[in-house]
């Protein structure tokens, strides 16, 4: 696949500088007209137009059959739902939008193409069309900034309250580093100032001298009770970096030097997730491409995959450094009972130090 499409990539390029040495050419002064378009080329592009509006849509519908299976499952925070609607309204809209004025466009180029005797007419202008193609994409953008402001106020309006669990995101180059809030519910003070105290055992930077972040809990898999409000706090030690959460529909940029937050309530285990049957299907499809590469990786003397088995997962979704793509950190949601179990066994900031 890697072959082709460098192989595809390189044909473009070559046909691009073709076609700009042709561009300059023509742009010459000369008195040869053998390469000013006639009726003939107007009626082989028109005839081009056409068959590619053809291509275009047979592409589009192959994509969506094909791949369509591959998008993101239902969301698993309790924002989602809104925000997929936002997505997919918009979505609609300018697909269609996009395929009815780029099928207006390529059959016009093909019905009115060169033939030989006719002229062009020219239509200053229409002030009813005018209207029509000023009004309704106001009043279709209108609605969409609307609705859209309404979301993102709902999904980006923080407030803290006692329920909520707060966890700080730590990022670094190329990992992350959760830390919770203690019984008190409140972190503790942190600077990267701090980070060689101890030993290197203050892996986020806290201020020993601030009892509030005694009780903090550092851990490098996030576990979430399902149902709870999360707050994060998000912190970047070096350079910066995003932190992305798909299936929570999530994402806020961890910048240095300041302190972004984000928040949503997990909806669904990841156990009631692996076993919903929309998220078997594409892990099925997802092994399947897995097992095709394995048999190119052992014929290669390398070893098979590991079959892929559905977690939710923290990523950076800024280009970083050289190892941008293996900065994550995996998602685990579960009852609180076991959320509670699984606290109970990590160990505060004032044990590591000890």
């Amino acid at each position: 696949m890697t072959a082709i499409l460098t192989l595809t990539v390189l044909v473009l390029i070559a046909i691009s500088l073709w076609q700009v040495a042709k561009i300059f050419e023509m742009s010459q002064t000369t008195k040869d007209n053998s390469q000013v378009a006639n009726d003939h080329d107007n009626d082989i592009q028109g005839k081009l137009m056409f068959a590619f509006l053809a291509f275009l849509y047979i592409l589009t519908l192959y994509s969506f059959w094909e791949w369509g299976d591959v998008l993101l499952p239902k969301a698993a925070s309790e924002h989602g739902s809104d925000y997929d609607s936002l997505m997919w309204i918009s979505f609609s809209l300018i697909f269609f939008v996009q395929t009815i004025t780029q099928a207006l466009l390529h059959y016009f180029s093909f019905k009115y193409r060169g033939e030989p005797g006719k002229k062009a007419l020219f239509y200053a202008d229409n002030n009813r069309l005018e209207a029509i193609w000023t009004i309704i994409p106001v009043i279709t953008l209108a609605g969409l900034i609307l609705f859209g402001l309404y979301t993102w106020t709902n999904i980006m309006t923080v407030e803290e309250n006692d329920e909520a669990l707060v966890i700080e995101l730590y990022a670094q180059q190329f990992n992350w580093k959760a830390r919770y809030s203690g019984e008190d519910g409140v972190l503790g003070d942190a600077n990267v100032r701090f980070l060689q105290d101890f030993e290197g055992k203050n892996l986020v930077g806290i201020d020993a001298t601030d009892p509030n972040g005694l009780d903090d809990v550092i851990v490098q898999e996030l576990h979430l009770p399902v149902g709870r409000e999360i707050i994060f706090k998000m912190r970047s030690q070096d350079v910066l970096h995003s932190a992305y959460m798909p299936h929570f529909r999530a994402q806020m940029n961890c910048v240095p030097g300041m302190i972004t937050e984000f928040a949503f309530t997990p909806i669904t285990t990841t156990e009631d997730m692996r076993r919903d049957p929309e998220v078997i299907a594409k892990v099925k499809k997802i092994n399947k491409i897995r097992v095709e590469n394995s048999k190119e990786l052992i014929a290669n003397g390398e070893e098979a995959l590991e079959p892929y088995v559905f977690d939710y997962i923290l990523l950076c979704n800024k280009i970083c450094g050289a190892s941008h793509y293996n900065m994550q950190m995996k998602i685990i949601v579960e009852t609180p009972e076991e959320y509670q179990q699984w606290m109970n066994e990590q160990e505060t900031f004032a044990q590591v130090i000890q």
